[in-house]
């Protein structure tokens, strides 16, 4: 059997076992660059792709998010918070995606204290090479939504007071 001669590790956010790419990581999210390069193939498969809805799009971008945390900072606490808030406000509550983003303009407003959430573990088995897995587009959206309901379920059992807290205190 032929090896692939591609060297591959394995994402410190998802797990994913990706292929090595030189590269400054993004300032907050943490993932090793070859994740973030198939993370980018999927955003661009879905603004590229006529017709995607901007429910899966929105799920994609939260649900990456909230995979891959990275280290405690302002940035990335919030952005795990806001992104969590979103998943709980679409998932739990069954609002649009508009009044999601409205719900986080007012717990916005409210200047909350967020904390740190420990990522659960594991934090999802489900990742961006599932999903790229995905031949067209219904299937697609099949793996975000099952991508998201995995890796959101993690958190939220883990999460669940905290997340409804902040939502409640500050809306």
């Amino acid at each position: 059997m032929e090896q692939s001669s591609v060297d591959k590790i394995e994402c410190y956010g998802c797990g994913a076992l990706v292929e090595i790419i030189a590269g400054q990581p993004h300032k907050y999210i943490g993932a090793t660059q070859g994740c973030w390069e198939l993370y980018g193939q999927i955003l661009a498969k879905e603004y590229g792709e006529y017709n995607y809805p901007e429910h899966t799009h929105r799920l994609t971008v939260d649900i990456y998010a909230i995979q891959h945390p990275g280290q405690p900072s302002k940035q990335s606490i919030q952005s795990v918070n806001i992104h969590l808030i979103s998943l709980y406000c679409v998932l739990v509550k069954n609002l649009s995606g508009k009044d999601a983003t409205k719900i986080i303009g007012m717990v916005l407003r409210n200047n909350p204290s967020f904390e740190w959430l420990e990522p659960p573990i594991p934090n999802g088995q489900i990742t961006v090479i599932d999903v790229l897995k995905a031949t067209y587009q219904e299937k697609h959206e099949t793996m975000v939504q099952e991508w998201t309901e995995d890796v959101f379920g993690c958190w939220y059992s883990k999460h669940r007071q905290t997340i409804e807290k902040i939502v409640n205190d500050n809306t």
